[in-house]
């Protein structure tokens, strides 16, 4: 029994350690941004939504470029490293494995839209 619970304490230890570096990843990789702080830049950088091609045309931010996270791998390169890059998702978990993505491709500028795309109140276009 004693072995049992040793085993599972050491498990949790390490899914901790491992909640701790991912967080301190993300926060090296990506800055958060408030609806109001990511509308003040979103124009002069790359607006992309990394969202899957169906969930891009029911509504997506004005002016943003679907690249979803599933295909980023093949198409970064779509996306300049030089210019800033606005990232999001439904609700910041595939924009954040996006940011760090392109972190370690050797992009610098990297902001994500706090909340996701289901916070976002701006306008919006839908493909009709």
């Amino acid at each position: 029994m004693a072995t049992v619970l040793y085993t599972i304490a050491i498990i949790l230890g390490l899914i901790i350690i491992y909640v701790i570096i991912s967080s301190f990843r993300l926060k090296k990789a990506v800055t958060n941004l408030t609806q109001e702080e990511f509308i003040k830049g979103y124009r002069k950088a790359q607006l992309i939504d990394v969202r899957e091609a169906k969930e891009f045309e029911s509504g997506h931010i004005l002016g943003a470029r679907n690249i979803p996270f599933s295909q980023l791998r093949y198409r970064y390169k779509e996306i300049r490293p030089d210019l800033p890059v606005y990232l999001y998702c439904q609700n910041m978990t595939r924009s954040s494995r996006a940011a760090l993505f392109l972190k370690k491709k050797g992009y610098n500028q990297i902001y994500q839209l706090q909340g996701g795309f289901k916070t976002w109140t701006g306008k919006i276009k839908t493909k009709n």
